[in-house]
């Protein structure tokens, strides 16, 4: 069996999380290739290292003396190497990065220095081997990630090293500089090398116990999802459920591997696994999880006998597409049409949107309602589940509020209804104290 294993910030954070960190990578021989991201804070008034290299090159940028702002990050690693007892020295590194910074390297190139300086220390400590994320993940000219290229050179890369070390967030372009991810792009890293190394099972360690079944901002200790398919994953993360990156889904999704969401600091709890699919179903638990988010927009149109016009839901959308729209929902009546949309798009629009809408259809009335959020229900569990959608709709009743919109797709694993945003957190809580209280 072979594991890849990726840590988070948190997890890497001081010499005291990377003996977390040997520890779990010790205790299973299988664990061979690790993915560390940048030392996220040690405390909650903390600095992230990303941030602090972020503002260190900016200040450079500017011609401005680093050498404050540079002593700090050295500070940081240093710490770390000495508390670990390691006989190491990035000092070389430290030069290249500061004079690379003074000759605006880019802020790709300073943003990535935080998992490499990371993985280097990673790799010391382990003993394990070092592989540059630059020499084996690839960007094309457009700046867009390389999957084919990057997965037939990191899988041989990869077949070199019994054990390996490889830092997250970044890669290479064809001009050699250093191109980033997104934010979260470790997540992204691991998810790559899981399949370039055909993995078994590529596990994601952070600072939770696994994926949550509601945002514990909203819902008092929500109860942790012991197994989710992929697809309930996207339509919860696509509704604001932030435990994994969105876009680290896909390359292990495409070769069929599943990933397990672990706690650092608590190895024990067996945390969630996510898989391309399941049979399993928790009997006590009809829904896998309830999430949503604020910020949307209903366009709505009226027509009488717009149902018995040919092209005219196509002519609204064409209207969208005209302006880079793109829309979330369509749910709609025999003489209406709603289309539901994130508020920021419409942003110097509104007026375009509308007038567009006029000249397309002709319609008896169209207008834009602002102040809506959406939540979605999901879970695989619902197919077989008769009146899950009674049960949501009583829940939100119950507390008293009205549902403006309702949308279920015909696949069953969703059902997602749009409230009042001042009565967003209220429905949520209704809802998972329904199923699962």
């Amino acid at each position: 069996m072979v594991k890849v294993v990726k840590f988070g910030g948190s997890s890497l954070a001081s010499a005291e999380q990377f003996k977390k960190v040997a520890a779990i990578i010790k205790a299973e021989p299988c664990r061979r290739y690790v993915v560390p991201s940048a030392p996220g804070k040690r405390t909650k008034n903390d600095t992230k290292v990303t941030d602090m290299l972020y503002s260190c090159y900016d200040a450079a940028s500017k011609g401005e003396d680093i050498t404050n702002h540079f002593g700090e990050i050295e500070a940081r690693y240093n710490g770390i190497i000495s508390e670990l007892g390691l006989d190491f020295s990035l000092a070389d590194e430290f030069e290249a990065i500061k004079n690379a910074f003074i000759h605006k390297a880019g802020r790709d190139f300073a943003a990535s220095r935080g998992e490499y300086l990371n993985g280097l220390i990673l790799a010391e400590y382990l003993g394990f081997d070092f592989i540059d994320a630059a020499e084996v993940i690839f960007f094309n000219d457009n700046g867009l990630f390389d999957s084919e290229r990057t997965n037939a050179v990191l899988a041989s890369e990869l077949k070199k090293h019994e054990y390996a070390v490889i830092p997250g967030f970044y890669g290479s372009m064809p001009n050699d500089t250093i191109k980033t991810f997104s934010r979260g792009g470790s997540d992204i890293t691991g998810s790559i090398v899981a399949r370039a190394a055909e993995c078994d099972l590529y596990e994601n360690w952070t600072d939770v116990d696994g994926f949550l079944m509601a945002d514990p901002r909203i819902v008092e200790n929500p109860r942790v999802i012991g197994e989710i398919t992929y697809r309930e994953l996207r339509e919860l993360s696509y509704m604001g459920a932030t435990v994994l990156h969105e876009d680290a889904i896909f390359p292990v999704r495409f070769a069929g591997i599943p990933i397990n969401i672990r706690n650092t600091n608590n190895p024990e709890a067996h945390g969630t696994l996510i898989k391309s699919s399941s049979d399993k179903y928790d009997t006590g638990n009809v829904i896998t999880g309830v999430a949503g988010k604020k910020g949307f927009s209903v366009i709505t149109v009226e027509k009488d006998m717009m149902n018995a016009e040919v092209g005219f839901g196509r002519r609204v959308l064409e209207v969208l597409e005209s302006n880079d729209i793109c829309f979330e929902h369509l749910p709609s009546g025999i003489d209406n049409m709603s289309v539901i949309i994130n508020t920021h798009e419409l942003e110097g629009r509104r007026e375009r949107i509308l007038n567009g809408i006029c000249r397309a259809v002709n319609p008896e009335s169209v207008d834009i309602e602002d102040g809506l959020a959406l939540v979605a229900v999901v879970g695989r569990a619902m197919v077989k589940a008769k009146g899950t959608a009674a049960r949501v709709f009583k829940a939100i009743s119950g507390a008293g509020i009205n549902i403006r919109m309702i949308d279920q797709g015909s696949s069953e694993i969703s059902i997602i209804v749009g409230v009042e945003e001042a009565d967003f957190e209220e429905a949520l809580k209704a809802i998972y104290n329904e199923f699962v209280y």
